[in-house]
């Protein structure tokens, strides 16, 4: 056991704005304007911190999805079916709907709605079903966007408040969302860690990467400006080139193995969730794995490169993780 760690392995994570996945895979490229015959459709539990729980279930390590979920809505259906944990808050209004368009050569098409308005006493209640769902965690996740009515600093009061009752003994937290909440998050709350893509890492800091470049080098140097003064680590994500991970000791990129891509869609959330199970692991075997950014880095990666194989936003399984090597180099 680390010294300092809590005393689980268990991943708590939060879904402000969950959705209801419908994905849609055309026998074509999508055609603008015409009618196009389905080649299938699948619907999964969907927002960005069910999608990492679910994958931190399928590798036998305790998760909890915390939510704002009508007693009357259809999503408690498909949620249950994923096998996922859940705590819901009790709130009006349904779960958006979002949909997803796939073709052969794995191009995605992506329409999300807003999701039903929270208003302010369903916001406290999320956050008190977090803190207490908090108890004795590894890893706070915090994923996603926000739902109307949820103001822009709704993740710094979840963090302030978690940090405040459990004091020394509150988990580590790891924010992926984008705009001005995670300008907030950074900001103000100090989080262990961030996992947004290069486009959402531009957005943050003001800058403009540039077509061409080293996307790896560029994105070092804005990360560099936020870590370790602002937030512990980064874990950016850059789609076929892999993902680069950004601490107070050092920086890495790891690429991906060869695969098929059928869709993109989770396939940071699954990042995210690898990145946390090497973490996980290596504290309940009691080994340095865990300790390993280069091991966590290449967990996320080939978590990230199986979600990406997959139909939808279906879960990664450690029987999903594609073959081949996963290449880190030190930046």
């Amino acid at each position: 056991m680390r010294a300092g760690e809590p005393n689980s392995g268990r991943i708590v994570t939060l879904t402000a704005n969950p959705s209801l996945d419908r994905t849609i895979t055309l026998g074509g490229a999508l055609r603008p304007g015409e009618v196009q015959a389905a080649a299938s459709a699948r619907e999964d539990a969907g927002g960005k911190g069910i999608n990492v729980a679910r994958v931190i279930a399928a590798a036998g390590i305790d998760a909890v999805a915390v939510l704002p979920l009508a007693g009357d809505d259809p999503f408690a259906v498909v949620l249950r079916a994923s096998g996922v944990v859940a705590r819901p808050v009790e709130v009006e209004g349904h779960v958006r709907a979002n949909v997803t368009i796939t073709d052969p050569a794995g191009i995605t098409t992506k329409l999300n709605l807003p999701g039903a308005a929270l208003s302010p006493r369903d916001a406290s209640a999320l956050i008190t079903a977090v803190v207490a769902a908090s108890e004795g965690a590894a890893w706070l996740v915090l994923a996603g966007s926000l739902p109307p009515g949820a103001d822009d600093r709704f993740y710094v009061d979840v963090i302030q408040a978690v940090r405040q009752r459990w004091g020394t003994d509150a988990p580590r937290v790891a924010v992926d969302t984008s705009g001005a909440a995670l300008r907030a998050v950074v900001d103000e709350a100090a989080p262990d860690l961030i996992k947004p893509n290069d486009e959402e890492l531009a957005e943050l800091a003001g800058v403009a990467l540039g077509n061409g470049t080293d996307l790896a080098a560029a994105v070092l140097r804005v990360a560099r400006a936020l870590v370790p003064s602002r937030v512990a680590a980064a874990l950016i994500t850059l789609g076929a080139e892999g993902a680069v991970l950004v601490t107070a000791d050092g920086a890495w990129q790891a690429t991906p193995p060869p695969i098929r891509v059928v869709s993109t869609v989770g396939a940071g959330d699954s990042a995210l969730a690898g990145y946390l199970i090497a973490d996980v692991d290596g504290y309940l075997l009691s080994d340095a794995a865990g300790d390993d950014p280069a091991d966590r880095l290449r967990r996320a990666v080939r978590y990230g490169a199986a979600a990406a194989s997959l139909p939808g936003t279906q879960a990664a399984a450690p029987d999903d993780l594609p073959p081949g090597a996963v290449v880190v180099r030190t930046l």
